[in-house]
């Protein structure tokens, strides 16, 4: 890309670096509001079959997911220009998420300043290694690195392990208001 293509970029995006409290609060109306009914009809439905619970529960779902991306904007202090509303937010986007709001954001925000170096792994990453450092590593190593890969580990075991452990305990080193906030 070159130097005028990445001016006119910027250009074009500068008018969305900034965060609207307006429309953040439209955000949160437009997600909320709709993953409490469709929470309710999923409640309401379970009485009739869990089959058909499971059509709103499914919806609900893709609105949960945007209930974290407002969470991760909260962390970031950028879905509003106020840092406090972005704490109070975020702390409840959290619960809803399952994610402590402090905890979460002290580990984002390492693994952003960390994140493509090799010499700074650790910190919400996912564990690689270098091609050199896996055929250096004992077989031992190896097989514990090949499944932790796979995506039944990464995508099946790895969220319930943060989802229901993980995130219910501190971080060693952690703040007596990161500690209050995770409980």
């Amino acid at each position: 890309m070159t130097m005028q293509n990445t001016k006119s970029l910027r250009k074009q995006i500068a008018p969305f670096e900034q965060s609207t409290t307006k429309q953040s609060i439209w955000q949160i109306i437009n997600t909320l509001g709709p993953f409490i009914i469709l929470w309710y009809l999923a409640y309401i439905s379970l009485s009739v079959s869990y089959w058909l619970a499971l059509i709103p529960a499914v919806f609900a779902a893709g609105f949960l997911t945007r209930i974290f991306i407002i969470f991760h904007d909260c962390t970031h202090h950028s879905f509003f220009k106020d840092r406090r509303a972005n704490r109070i937010v975020g702390t409840i986007m959290g619960v809803l998420t399952l994610f402590p709001f402090d905890q979460w954001g002290h580990e984002h925000s390492v693994h952003h300043a960390t994140s493509g170096n090799l010499d700074k792994r650790g910190t919400g990453d996912i564990w690689t290694l270098t091609v050199d450092e896996y055929l250096a590593a004992p077989l031992k190593l190896r097989f514990a690195y090949r499944f932790y890969r796979n995506p039944l580990v990464m995508f099946g075991l790895g969220p319930i392990y943060v989802f229901l452990l993980k995130n219910r305990f501190n971080r060693k080193g952690a703040r007596k208001k990161e500690k209050m906030n995770t409980y």
